[in-house]
């Protein structure tokens, strides 16, 4: 029996779940790789390997030394050249096609309560979904663990976006997020924390202050150290930039 040629709507849910997992975890045998091959009608090794061909599109990977597979289809190239860096048509219609293969429609699928009379419900499910898009590939970039801390607890982590999502077009982009724990997540969106060009960690006086009188250092042991930095959507340089120019002319400084 001939295989079947794999469809565009198979190939973007297949960058989508490239987005959504570790490529050094990707493996027939992982759960995120077994459901998402369930929804599309494809096999776990199917689907992992069309991961790995879409692997070696990755300028990140390749910088790396990671190739991912070495063949791969023109229809690959295709969807990575049309989304790759159009976080926001990624995200959205790849899980438009996710619902759709599960014979569901997505604004049924987000739940919006007391939904305000008069405003665009598309719109603000759009929102939801790109947000839990962005959460999902910061989080798995990171490998699940805290930039700065190493904390690997699910619950304890949050996709910060470097640039704030109400200032910025690039809200979706996972290269506008870090991987942190709760506490250095609030540090960090107010001004306490940043982090510069170099991915190296600064500290405000505020804060500086505040610890030497202290016994317990949850800021002060960082100063100075390199953050962990992801397998892939590396943070823009630009978009750090941006932050920590805010961070070195605000008022804790």
């Amino acid at each position: 029996m001939s295989r079947k040629n794999w469809s565009r709507e198979e190939t973007i849910v297949a960058f989508n779940v490239y987005c959504k997992i570790p490529f050094k975890n990707s493996s027939k045998t992982n759960p995120t790789i077994i459901k998402y091959a369930n929804i599309i009608g494809r096999s776990p090794s199917a689907l992992n390997m069309k991961i790995g061909n879409l692997g070696r599109l990755d300028p990140e990977l390749k910088k790396k030394g990671i190739t991912g597979l070495v063949n791969g289809s023109q229809l690959e190239e295709i969807i990575w050249n049309e989304f790759h860096g159009n976080w926001d048509d990624l995200a959205f219609e790849s899980e438009k096609i996710i619902s759709k293969f599960q014979g569901k429609n997505i604004e049924d699928e987000v739940i919006v309560e007391n939904f305000p009379t008069g405003k665009d419900k598309l719109k603000l499910v759009k929102t939801r979904v790109n947000q839990s898009f962005f959460r999902s590939s910061v989080l798995s970039a990171y490998n699940l663990t805290c930039c700065i801390t190493g904390i690997k607890i699910p619950e304890l982590l949050i996709a910060s976006h470097i640039i704030p999502w109400s200032e910025n077009v690039e809200r979706t982009n996972p290269r506008n997020g870090l991987c942190l724990n709760n506490l250095h997540d609030k540090a960090f969106d107010k001004g306490l924390i940043s982090i510069d060009t170099n991915y190296k960690i600064t500290v405000s006086k505020y804060l500086l202050d505040y610890e030497k009188g202290e016994n317990d250092f949850y800021f002060t042991q960082y100063k100075n150290k390199k953050i962990k930095l992801p397998e892939k959507f590396l943070p823009n340089l630009e978009f750090l930039k941006d932050h920590y120019s805010k961070f070195k002319n605000n008022e804790y400084n």
